[in-house]
Parts: structure tokens; sequence; C-alpha cells
């Protein structure tokens, strides 16, 4: 060495906002540049029954998440026609 005292290396951190179909190519140019990244994910949503004092499963929530989004929907032009499809069940 030229006799200097080597200084540690200080990094920023940084929170990115990455499009799904550019993780692959932002992934590689993150290895080329030797950083060091971390994918945080998204908690799940849970929803508490205060009856049984327990969360719904995985299996509720999704069906919850999907009728919200309108998917799995059945749906009857009158009650009438509702009762008629209880009845069949």
């Amino acid at each position: 060495m030229n006799g200097t005292i080597p200084t540690a290396v200080q990094f920023d951190t940084f929170t990115l906002t990455v499009p799904k179909d550019e993780v692959s190519f932002f992934k590689k140019m993150a290895k080329k540049m030797g950083w060091s990244i971390e994918r945080k994910t998204k908690p799940k949503a849970r929803l508490y029954d205060p009856e049984t004092g327990e969360y719904l499963n995985d299996e509720t929530m999704k069906t919850i998440e999907d009728t919200m989004n309108g998917k799995g929907l059945i749906k009857f032009d009158s009650y009438e026609d509702f009762k008629e499809w209880v009845k069949a069940l």
C-alpha cells in the first residue's frame, strides 16, 4: 500500500419499484454491479374472528379476495332464481 489507512466503504439504501417484466434484467444488472438487493414482500391480509379468537385461513382469505375482485361470482336475475338454485343444492 502507499502508507494510507484504508477507509470503510459506505453504503446508501434505496427503495426501488421495478416493473414485473423488468425484474430479471434488474437482478442481472445488480449482480454485475456488485449490489446487494432484497425483495420485500407485502404481508398477507388477515382477518380476525373474535368469536373463535383465530385468524381466517389462507383458503378463506383467497375466497374473500376473489369475491372482492369479482371472480367466481354467481349472479341471479331474481330472488326466486336464487331460491331455486339453493333448493337444487
